[in-house]
């Protein structure tokens, strides 16, 4: 059994996911299960500089990157989003984790476009937290449920395949979840399988977790991610800007070793996979 007072470690294989963090608290949205403690205001611009991108980018070149995630808070909202995105599509597949409120058609034929000016992939984690309506946006805000449906349509569309990041955040079965889920795409024209759902457990940051969790494997994204945030480099997006979770000040000299000893550890380990990195093997 592990205990969060007997912490276990993990040390990185290999960095094959970078997340680059680009607004900590700059979002549009304020959703019941975020594991991020916003200011009352919305308006927060700590947004990440393109020369630390590019930086980071420069002092990983000997790493086996196989996708670059753009999130947040909502990355989106960055003012040099477009610039960042085509910095980093340079150098390998991008996964952009959004809460699909600034993806409608025309965006999509445009990001199409971007996608189409090199080789590597954009890549689309839509945040979308149940299959019906008022439940969904009894979570994430009024109106949410149905700009995520209309990015989806406009997405695929332009034969974009995006991936739905489910937090369940009512403790339902997750084949029930697949399920209905599958209904629902099949209603607005999206051909789903397993690869297009990704079912993460919720971390109520209000509620510690019991520290009777087994660990069997490593398979977190510890074990292959890294963050780089304005303030330097992070093990995983929980952790990201908290001192425990600081792995350095840039990828020239950061640790490849973490402990598993907060809550949001023990949130993976209840989850049992990765909590934000995509199943590479696809």
């Amino acid at each position: 059994m592990t205990s969060i007072f007997s912490a276990t470690v993990v040390q990185m294989a290999e960095l094959n996911n970078l997340f680059i963090e680009l607004t900590a608290k700059n979002c549009n949205q304020r959703c019941k299960h975020c594991y991020i403690n916003f200011p009352m205001s919305k308006n927060v611009k700590d947004f990440i500089s393109v020369d630390k991108i590019k930086a980071a980018l420069s002092e990983t070149k000997g790493e086996n990157i196989k996708i670059i995630y753009l999130s947040g808070a909502e990355p989106m909202t960055h003012p040099e989003f477009n610039t960042i995105l085509r910095l980093c599509l340079k150098r390998a597949s991008v996964c952009i984790c959004t809460n699909a409120t600034f993806i409608n058609e025309k965006k999509a034929r445009f990001l199409k476009k971007v996608e189409e000016e090199g080789s590597n992939e954009i890549i689309f984690k839509l945040s979308i937290d149940h299959y019906n309506e008022i439940k969904n946006d009894d979570i994430r805000g009024r109106g949410a449920y149905r700009q995520t449906l209309n990015a989806i349509r406009s997405l695929v569309k332009y034969n974009f395949n995006p991936i739905l990041s489910i937090i369940n955040y009512y403790g339902e079965e997750k084949k029930v979840l697949i399920n209905e889920f599958n209904k629902l795409c099949t209603k607005i024209g999206f051909e789903t399988t397993d690869f297009n759902f990704q079912i993460t457990e919720y971390h109520n940051k209000f509620k510690a977790n019991p520290e009777d969790f087994e660990f069997k494997d490593t398979n977190f994204d510890c074990n292959s991610a890294r963050v780089l945030t304005e303030n330097g480099v992070y093990v995983c997006p929980f952790l990201a800007n908290d001192h425990r979770g600081r792995m350095g000040a840039n990828f020239k000299d950061f640790s490849r070793k973490m402990y598993l000893e907060t809550d949001f550890c023990l949130t993976c380990i209840k989850n049992k996979n990765k909590m934000f990195s995509l199943n590479l093997d696809f």
